[in-house]
């Protein structure tokens, strides 16, 4: 008796949340809030939406338990429009295989040969069968990366470097493989896929386009949203489960090896105590968005293509635009900066309260043989790498003499007093 008490009251709590849980139709008017009812300030607003102008977005998009509560667009694009995600749709890659295995056409602990074929690399057949669909999803395939084109998808290009598990490497290729992986265990294209399993119930309509080895997802800033809100509820959509395996979904956004705390099944994680940069075999310690609230989920993409999903908060906030930092590939300065502002939205913030988000201005970049570093904090210590994962420790100065590295593109880590760390991207001619 006392289980079957406990059970209702868990289906009870669980419906009374999803029922404060707007979702939006396939059409017509998707309903809004204002922002004044968040005790959002208008100069803050002001603020954020010259910052987005400024950094050359294209559409951002803020939900509040589904409700729209921002929806901006700059020059001339508008609702209707269309962008890619670039690597932000891995996020949604990752969500096809969740649905084809709660189908039983996959099992992410299978080799990825029961779905490609043998011969789909140029590894020897029992190396190839060590690789499984779960270190796709990881980037724990133990492929190398530094055969000089990552997205290469040809057998040739898919070399071994060490056993799968061992080094997480942000791989665009063995991604890629995905898309296959779940056409053909399920006898359907990949869009005819995300279609029939998402898109006709949400609303959405998205397609991965073939761009060289890619297939990058192209969409409405809408359906970008839409595909946030789905899984910021779990996998429902008013009434309707379209994806029920909270397993999976649980897995998706917890660490997923202990090599990059900060990643799930191809999404981004918050509030870990370490991460890896894309490119990078270099560890850096603390949260990869410190200004953003500690569980927060994240589908990042090239160029700053975002979506964030914040459950503490019930926010999904999507980005979409041209490039808006100086950061590598999915991770940039942009997350820092732009989730400084939202987080100084609320006309009841203590600014005392508020940490203190450090700015950094480096000049010049380009450099030749000296850099300045411009800011207000403490440093307490810099550290540059280049991307074949060297790096050097050098001394805490504000003027640095760079005229001995080797032309090339580097990333200096910039820790300071208060407990922050930036990291620009340096290019050395």
């Amino acid at each position: 008796m006392r289980y079957l008490y406990l059970l209702s009251f868990f289906l009870l709590a669980n419906l009374l949340t999803a029922q404060d849980l707007y979702f939006p139709p396939a059409f017509g008017n998707w309903e809004t809030q204002d922002p004044a009812e968040l005790n959002w300030c208008e100069a803050e607003l002001e603020d954020l939406h010259n910052f987005l102008d400024e950094r050359d977005s294209k559409a951002f998009i803020v939900l509040k338990d589904g409700r729209m509560v921002i929806e901006w667009y700059y020059d001339t694009f508008t609702k209707d429009s269309i962008w890619y995600w670039a690597s932000a749709g891995k996020s949604l890659t990752s969500t096809l295989v969740g649905i084809a295995q709660e189908e039983g056409l996959i099992n992410i602990e299978n080799p990825t040969s029961d779905y490609l074929g043998t011969g789909w690399s140029s590894l020897s057949p029992e190396q190839e069968a060590e690789i499984t669909v779960r270190h796709q999803l990881t980037m724990t395939t133990g492929l190398s990366d530094q055969t000089g084109d990552v997205d290469c998808t040809d057998p040739e290009c898919l070399v071994y470097l060490t056993e799968p598990g061992n080094r997480w490497a942000y791989h665009n290729a063995p991604y890629t493989l995905l898309e296959s992986v779940i056409s053909n265990a399920s006898g359907q294209s990949i869009n005819q896929f995300f279609a029939s399993r998402i898109g006709n119930t949400i609303g959405a309509v998205s397609a991965y386009l073939p761009l060289g080895y890619n297939r990058v997802v192209f969409s409405r800033p809408r359906d970008m949203a839409r595909f946030g809100l789905l899984i910021s509820a779990d996998g429902q959509w008013n009434g309707t489960t379209v994806f029920g395996d909270q397993a999976y979904i649980e897995a998706m956004r917890t660490p997923s090896q202990d090599l990059n705390p900060s990643y799930g099944y191809l999404w981004w994680l918050n509030g870990q105590e370490s991460y890896l940069y894309p490119t990078l075999q270099l560890s850096f310690p603390g949260p990869l968005i410190p200004t953003a609230p500690a569980d927060t989920y994240a589908a990042l993409g090239k160029n700053d293509q975002k979506i964030y999903v914040v459950p503490s908060q019930g926010l999904v906030v999507i980005r979409m635009g041209n490039d808006a930092s100086d950061g590598p590939l999915a991770i940039s300065d942009f997350d820092v900066s732009l989730w400084e502002k939202i987080s100084n939205l609320s006309c009841t913030t203590n600014t005392e309260d508020i940490a203190d988000h450090t700015r950094l201005e480096i000049t010049p970049n380009p450099a030749t043989d000296y850099l300045r570093l411009e800011t207000q904090a403490k440093i307490t210590g810099l550290q540059i790498s280049n991307l074949q994962g060297q790096s050097w420790i050098l001394p805490v100065t504000s003027t640095l003499d760079v005229g001995n590295f080797p032309s090339g593109i580097y990333f200096l880590s910039v820790n300071f007093e208060n407990g922050e760390r930036l990291i620009k991207k340096l290019i050395i001619n």
